[in-house]
């Protein structure tokens, strides 16, 4: 019964992909122009890449490096250097000659050293960028291997393993943490972390309403809970512990400036552990408890307050999150910030930008023999970036974030996790 309404559902669902069709429609650029002044490191590979990119065929290649410290506070004070590679590869069938409307993309990512993720002592990772592909593991992994096919203007259907942080899209705060904020709370909604996994097997439908995917994009999907950038998921697949979300993104025009408001919902029919556990129950059954799905609503907003031209400008950005709390950790989580980007005289490259997270925790209970005493406390923290381009495929990022950690409390040391200062500097470079 449950391959069968998986089967259904996959003939109507959509992966949250508004940014990928959005940008398989925009024209192609050159690779060409001087050494400083071209879009990436390797030119345009004596006119091949050019004459690719005509057909319909293109290479994003990056690589980005981070050198990160606790300088005070936090677990561990301690400075770290990490990297992730990025390569994607996207075909176009109709500039081929083959058909209209499809879309092949294929993405390659891996990382390298350590990161300081876990010495800040915060539920939320300082650098995003190396949660990608895997958390925790290093090696090079394929989060995407995606078809997308459009059979009008107004509606198409993805399917494959697909890259879900395209979702929960905003001007000034998301991605990988390779060109905006470094912060994951900034990046994308943490309520949907337990419920969405970064790279999965889905399918899906979005449906245009006025045609332009950036005016409004509607997207429904359904994916493997248990999905991972280090597997194929097939042996998952159809076992019934799937994701079912909707996300609508619309631009606005408040001020008579570019602006956009998300709305979203994720529902997953996985067991999770509880956060609610009793020792006799533990004793009785020799088994943890468990809860059955889990749910979380998802909003955020980007609006531009000074746009001197299309992209460039100051703004501000905000999202707000809600869970069922229990067996998801983040129960509210809110966050508000500022954006600017281009509007430094001469420096119409550079971006940067500031903001502030709070994370409203659901506290893990034990009952049992002895009181326990309470190991997390709500979280919050504030970062500020500003990211210099060096030429249009160098960027050089400074970073600081200042975070008071989930974690309040060592358990083998018994050590107070105090208040944290991290500091960064991130390189990106486009190949």
């Amino acid at each position: 019964m449950k391959r069968t309404i998986l089967a259904a559902v996959i003939m109507v669902a959509m992966g949250l992909f508004s940014g990928m069709q959005a940008s398989a429609e925009e024209a192609v650029e050159t690779y060409s122009g001087d050494f400083l002044m071209r879009s990436t490191l390797m030119g345009d590979w004596g006119g091949t890449r050019n004459d690719l990119a005509k057909k319909g065929v293109t290479f994003d290649m990056s690589l980005t490096q981070a050198g990160m410290s606790v300088i005070s506070g936090g677990k561990n004070i301690g400075w770290e250097y990490a990297g992730r590679g990025n390569l994607t590869l996207n075909i176009d069938t109709h500039k081929m000659g083959l058909w209209p409307g499809g879309f092949f993309t294929v993405e390659v990512e891996g990382n390298y050293n350590k990161s300081i993720n876990l010495d800040a002592g915060a539920l939320m990772p300082v650098n995003t960028n190396q949660l990608f592909p895997t958390p925790g593991s290093r090696g090079l992994n394929i989060p995407a291997v995606t078809f997308m096919q459009f059979f009008s203007e107004y509606a198409g259907i993805v399917i494959g393993k697909l890259d879900t942080t395209s979702g929960d899209a905003n001007e000034f705060a998301h991605g990988k943490g390779d060109t905006q904020f470094m912060n994951l709370a900034f990046n994308f909604n943490p309520a949907t972390l337990l419920t969405v996994p970064n790279s999965t097997l889905g399918a899906g439908v979005m449906i245009l309403p006025t045609k332009d995917p950036k005016a409004a994009v509607i997207s429904l999907s359904v994916i493997d809970s248990n999905g991972k950038a280090n597997r194929s998921g097939f042996d998952t697949a159809f076992e019934g512990n799937n994701t079912y979300a909707i996300e609508g993104r619309v631009r606005t025009n408040f001020f008579g400036m570019t602006g956009h408001q998300l709305l979203g919902v994720a529902y997953s029919t996985k067991e999770f552990s509880s956060l609610d556990q009793s020792l006799r129950f533990i004793i009785e059954t020799r088994a943890i408890a468990k809860e059955d799905g889990s749910w979380a609503f998802f909003y955020n907003f980007d609006q531009y307050l000074y746009e001197p031209k299309k992209g460039q400008g100051i703004g501000i950005f905000g999202r707000f999150g809600i869970s069922d709390g229990n067996p998801n950790p983040v129960y509210h989580f809110y966050s508000i910030g500022l954006g600017c980007k281009g509007v430094i005289p001469g420096r119409p490259l550079d971006s940067f930008g500031v903001g502030y997270y709070y994370m409203d925790i659901s506290q893990p209970k034990f009952s049992g023999l002895f009181s326990t005493s309470e190991l997390l406390r709500d979280e919050q923290g504030g970062e500020a970036y500003y990211n210099f381009a060096i030429t249009p495929w160098m960027k050089l990022t400074p970073d600081i974030q200042f975070i008071r950690p989930a974690q309040k409390q060592v358990i083998a040391s018994g050590k107070d996790v105090d208040a944290a200062t991290i500091m960064g500097l991130r390189l990106q470079m486009i190949f």
